[in-house]
């Protein structure tokens, strides 16, 4: 067994990642996946003309994503978005601009004026945390009321999290709320002290120019034979020299040894895998929940389109009572999605607050959110082309407890020498927090083999 030798078990991003970094500091790294191509939920398709993809349309650029992408050659295919691009939010059926800056909320037509009054006069009222965790919708509305909840908070954390944020945990999902709100008893006034502190830079808004699948192909060239795909691990037991792997694919099965093991599966793959060594820790795995999403690309003919589409896309609060969450305008972001004669656009269903969707057959998916987008943006066509997925476990839900199962995870782990686990259930979904945390794990993987 070589003693620098590390297996991740995962070609996410996260894995991915956490790889590359790993051969950059001199460690001889091997991944496995269960899948033909590596990526996880990230995959871009082509047809006729129009480039689709299976998840994240975009992502922030980071610092560490930055680096990553520098790491695997790839920047020169790198796209940004304006950073003016607006976005919008639907009310009343009518697509209207969400408001991007502290004073815009005060003349955003989504908001009545007892909610503008609420936001003008927050930094005035100090108030305290609550004891113990706290959803944010009861944050929301104990800060601004429920307008707000419904029309603005409520659709961002539908977007983000494909949430329901009666269960999302407030100090989970955005810590900085409620780390302001306990420093400076006032949300309004953490974000401005914040701004002061040059936190207050957007990232940009990227892509690459053969879509999102780009950064996987290229770090999978940059790692070549380490990556075996089609590869499962069936089960893992620790042992005196390390960690003995059970996998099975193309080939027989066999056992493989490594001096460190890094799980980058979502976390109910990896409750199973630790099952045998660890009880409390595949319990607290299996515990955290996962939503359902349905991602639905369709290409029209521009001509069918009345809306100019100028923006971002737009988001659905629930009062809406429509099933698609929201809309990104793939082909108004990014140049060279669709022919130059056509609109693309994706659209998402489903999440923590509508799990059902996926008792729906593609057909009947793609024909509600026609009809759902139809009005809205005068479609008059059907599309041209059209792509569904269906992703029964898209995304971990950080709902109330979140904290607590993650300190229950890196304490388990503390007592399983070798062992690490990343992915994007421990301390944010974004792209940018997966690579973040692969890197993470990467520099805790050196340290530990060089102890």
């Amino acid at each position: 067994m070589n003693p620098r030798q590390v297996i991740v078990v995962g070609a996410g991003i996260s894995g991915l990642a956490c790889a590359l970094r790993l051969r950059e500091l001199g460690v001889t790294v091997r991944v496995f996946d269960a899948a033909e191509n590596p990526g996880g939920l990230i995959s871009t398709v082509q047809h006729e003309g129009f480039l689709f993809e299976s998840g994240p349309q975009s992502f922030q650029l980071t610092s560490e994503l930055r680096e990553l992408i520098h790491s695997a050659g790839c920047g020169s295919e790198l796209v940004e978005a304006d950073p003016r691009t607006p976005r919008y939010i639907l009310r009343g059926g009518k697509l209207r601009p969400a408001p991007m800056s502290p004073p815009s909320l005060l003349t955003t037509s989504l908001l009545g004026l007892s909610s503008k009054v609420r936001i003008l006069s927050e930094p005035f009222r100090r108030s305290q945390p609550v004891a113990g965790d706290e959803s944010f919708a009861d944050f929301v509305r104990r800060k601004f009321g429920t307008e707000i909840l419904e029309h603005l908070a409520g659709p961002f954390v539908s977007g983000v999290f494909a949430g329901d944020p009666e269960k999302l945990s407030l100090r989970s999902s955005f810590p900085s709320l409620a780390l302001w709100e306990e420093e400076y008893g006032s949300v309004i006034r953490g974000a401005m002290k914040s701004r002061g502190q040059g936190e207050h830079v957007r990232p940009t808004l990227a892509s690459f120019k053969m879509g999102m699948a780009t950064l996987l192909r290229a770090i999978a060239q940059e790692l070549g034979d380490a990556i075996a795909s089609r590869v499962a691990v069936s089960s893992i037991q620790h042992g005196p020299q390390g960690w003995m792997l059970r996998c099975s694919g193309s080939a027989n099965a066999e056992t493989v040894s490594t001096s460190a093991l890094v799980l980058a599966t979502p976390a109910y793959a990896a409750a199973k895998l630790v099952a045998p060594s660890a009880e409390g820790l595949a319990k607290t795995l299996a515990g955290i929940p996962y939503a359902p999403v349905a991602v639905v690309a369709q290409g029209y003919r521009r001509e069918h389109v009345r809306h100019a589409l100028n923006g971002f896309g737009f988001l659905v609060p629930r009062t809406e009572k429509l099933r698609t969450l929201g809309v990104t305008w793939n082909s108004s972001l990014f140049p060279g999605r669709c022919p130059a004669d056509s609109a693309l656009m994706t659209c998402f269903l489903g999440g923590a607050t509508d799990p059902q969707i996926l008792a729906l057959d593609d057909g009947q998916i793609a024909n509600q959110v026609h009809q759902d987008i139809g009005r809205v943006l005068q479609i008059s066509a059907p599309p041209v082309a059209q792509h569904v997925w269906r992703h029964n476990r898209a995304l971990p839900q950080y709902n109330l407890g979140h904290a607590q199962k993650v300190a229950a995870i890196r304490d388990d782990l503390s007592a399983l020498r070798g062992l690490f686990i990343t992915g994007n259930y421990l301390e944010g979904p974004s792209i940018g927090s997966c690579v973040l945390q692969g890197f993470r794990t990467a520099q805790g993987v050196q340290d530990y083999l060089s102890r």
